[in-house]
């Protein structure tokens, strides 16, 4: 039996508490003896969440079970941590198996020094604090999660399911974290190398109308002639002003965003449809798929092929 103790504090989140919690609850459901979940504060009175519920822990720090997966959730209240509840993570935090924040979590175990010289992620409007406050840790702003070795973290809120879902995966195999996924109704194919943000999300949108309407176009059109030059005219603009006017707009480049835009549409594609990956190329403007394996390959880590089995929903079994 895998001990998880969440540690709770005040102002924290309670979706980074619950979401991994019920994760961890359904995978011991489904294999009863699995997980035991424990929860502690630091003096083992009730917390308060940043939306106002109060938690009432299992434990004080001192006297929780050691535990083989010791999760740190965000919150408000990470911006001004307790000394103590800082100085408790930084002695127990290395004995842990594993050691996992959700959200600003990460800001607690990079105080305690437990990210130093590691790759890690948090919640994107605190990705630059972190890499400023603490430079020995390598912050990722991308991924919704990160693995470095037995240190897993999470960006913001809801990707803290993907994270638990994805260390029952490890722990008990994909057919339980599947099983989990559904019950949750939840999908199991988010790769942790996901950006946190779709390309319309992450780009800014234009202030000018023919710019918002490039944008909406390429998001529409992936698989037609997405050059510089062709999008230019569409602006009414110059190539040149056009290229400079997007990125300055939008804080990307137009190619930049058009790529983004191309694979979200050819992962959609994988996990939707059944279109073969020649298919899918075409649709997405690649071309062919050997150019959409390279651009796979480059931001997910994972061909197309592979990216497909791994990621598309099992079909639910008839009855």
């Amino acid at each position: 039996m895998r001990t998880v103790l969440v540690v709770l504090f005040d102002d924290v989140q309670s979706l980074d508490v619950t979401g991994p919690v019920e994760v961890f609850h359904g995978a011991d459901l489904h294999r009863p003896g699995t997980y035991r979940i424990r929860t502690a504060s630091l003096d083992g009175a009730p917390v308060r969440t940043s939306s106002g519920l109060t938690l009432v822990p299992d434990h004080a720090l001192a006297g929780a079970p050691a535990p083989h997966t010791l999760l740190v959730p965000g919150g408000q209240g990470t911006r001004r941590p307790a000394p103590d509840l800082v100085a408790w993570l930084r002695e127990h935090g290395p004995r842990a198996e594993r050691l996992v924040s959700v959200c600003t979590g990460a800001i607690l175990l990079a105080e305690a020094g437990l990210l130093d010289g590691r790759r890690a992620t948090t919640h994107w409007a605190y990705c630059d604090k972190l890499a400023r406050d603490h430079p020995a840790t390598e912050v990722d702003p991308d991924p919704i999660y990160v693995r470095d070795g037995n240190v897993a973290t999470s960006a913001g809120v809801t990707s803290g399911i993907d994270l638990a879902l994805a260390l029952v995966e490890e722990d008990l195999g994909r057919d339980t974290a599947l099983s989990i996924a559904r019950h949750l109704v939840v999908f199991l194919r988010r790769p942790g190398n996901q950006a946190q943000f779709s390309a319309q999300l992450a780009a800014q949108t234009a202030r000018r109308e023919p710019l918002r309407e490039v944008q909406q176009w390429i998001t529409e059109h992936p698989g037609d002639d997405l050059t510089v030059d062709s999008l230019a005219a569409r602006a009414r603009l110059s190539p040149r002003h056009f290229a400079r006017a997007f990125q300055a707009e939008t804080g990307m480049t137009p190619g930049r965003y058009v790529d983004r835009v191309r694979l979200e549409h050819a992962r959609r594609l994988l996990e939707d449809t059944a279109d073969g990956v020649e298919e899918v190329s075409r649709a997405c403007g690649y071309g062919t798929p050997e150019a959409m394996r390279r651009a796979f390959l480059r931001t997910l880590g994972a061909a197309p092929a592979e990216y497909r089995r791994r990621f598309r929903p099992a079909p639910a079994p008839t009855r």
